[in-house]
């Protein structure tokens, strides 16, 4: 991923619990909220994870690409005020930012390697 102003790219695990409102809804029901709840800022990416046949912890893992923290911040701003979370259909659970390889980067930059 690109670098913004020396900050490495972040990635951004979301974990969401689906609310019984969610589930009591019509499956085209959802996509069409789905499809107008994008969270995208420019240069975000985000993957969808289906995980409640495996976790009680959560049931869906959102993962957002984000070019900087102010990129993130745009977007979690923007999904709060989607049907998503103002309804509510989904509780959020976690917000687990990273980097993608840091102790390398670390080591490379400090010359630990």
């Amino acid at each position: 991923m690109a670098q913004t102003d020396k900050n490495q790219a972040l990635t951004v695990f979301i974990l969401v619990r689906a609310l019984p409102a969610w589930l009591a809804l019509p499956h085209a029901e959802r996509r069409s909220i789905g499809a107008t709840a994008a969270p995208i800022e420019p240069d975000v990416t985000l993957r969808q994870f289906d995980c409640e046949a495996f976790s009680a912890m959560c049931s869906d893992i959102w993962m957002l690409s984000v070019p900087s923290p102010r990129a993130l911040n745009h977007t979690i701003e923007r999904l709060r005020d989607t049907a998503l979370f103002a309804q509510p259909f989904f509780e959020l659970v976690a917000i687990l930012p990273a980097i993608e390889d840091g102790w390398q980067a670390y080591e490379a930059e400090t010359h630990h390697g």
